[in-house]
């Protein structure tokens, strides 16, 4: 029975559902960017590099069965083996779009709490007791 209730305690603590909370935002977050980087940012490197399709980029090797089209996604399911820098070029800029923006999103965050940090928090008005006292002090010290 500790067991059960020492992994209760663990799976329950604040940072642990705090971390759960983070990937499952992250893995929205990763779909948006890699949105973002296959509509959207890669149609226009594609159109500023003359038209070229990064994921088609490969080299095969071994022979390539007969009826398979020449395209990456036809000769993966196919099994054929490859060298598919292309592909890899294309993780590397979506890792490099979602690092940027990762960046992005932290600084300013940073900057708002850097904002909070700075604004000098208002004293509260002392209670009556606490005046009180203040003045009791006030009369001690003009008598001595």
């Amino acid at each position: 029975m500790g067991f059960v209730k020492e992994f209760k305690e663990f799976a329950m603590k604040g940072n642990v559902m705090d971390m759960a909370v983070g990937v499952i935002i992250g893995g929205a977050f990763g779909k948006i960017v890699t949105s973002l980087v296959e509509d959207v940012l890669m149609p226009v490197i594609s159109l500023a590099t003359g038209g070229v399709d990064f994921t088609n980029m490969f080299v095969t090797f071994g022979k390539v069965p007969e009826g398979v089209a020449q395209n990456y996604a036809a000769l993966k399911e196919a099994g054929v083996s490859m060298f598919a820098y292309g592909a890899f070029i294309q993780n590397i800029i979506d890792f490099l779009i979602i690092a940027l923006c990762i960046f992005l999103m932290i600084k300013g965050m940073n900057k708002l709490t850097k904002k909070k940090a700075e604004e000098p928090a208002e004293e509260p008005e002392p209670s009556a007791e606490e005046k009180l006292l203040g003045e009791i002090r006030d009369l001690l010290k003009e008598k001595k």
